[in-house]
């Protein structure tokens, strides 16, 4: 057990048995993988698309999808649907201008274009589909088709 410290770095805390180790072996480490930091233009455009969150419930009435969208005017937001079946959410949040004269200390909130899309179920009435926006919470309502319960009749056995 005293060589495992040696073996795979120095004696600071380092065990591969240890959950709190400062020290943890990356076997691939020594390769050079392309990272997002690697690309910047993509990893400024794609951090708004993965930074937008969109949680989707099933009601007995209809779907309905709320998106997070901090500090997006509904202008900025599209709602699409295409063929009928896919549902799109897509929008562009703009960089903050900036002024010679200020001076950033951090810059953490995203700004691109964003996208999502869902695809619905068959059970849904496409045409009335209702979305608001409120608070930076974009709701989308898509409502059910009814489905009509099968009926049973009892046949006499003659």
């Amino acid at each position: 057990m005293a060589m495992i410290p040696t073996i795979f770095g120095n004696n600071r805390r380092s065990s591969v048995f240890d959950p709190f180790s400062l020290d943890l072996w990356d076997p691939f480490k020594e390769f050079d993988f392309p990272t997002v930091t690697s690309f910047p233009s993509l990893s400024r455009e794609n951090s708004a698309f993965v930074n937008t969150r969109v949680d989707w419930k099933e009601t007995p009435e209809a779907h309905v999808f709320k998106a997070d969208l901090p500090g997006m005017k509904k202008e900025e937001v599209k709602v699409e649907i295409e063929d009928d079946r896919v549902l799109q959410i897509s929008g562009e949040r703009h960089v903050e201008k900036e002024d010679r004269n200020d001076t950033w200390h951090r810059v953490e909130r995203s700004s691109g274009r964003f996208s999502r899309r869902f695809r619905l179920p068959e059970n849904v009435r496409m045409g009335d589909v209702k979305a608001s926006m409120e608070n930076g919470v974009l709701t989308i309502t898509v409502p059910k088709v009814e489905m009509k319960k099968s009926e049973i009749k009892s046949v006499e056995i003659s």
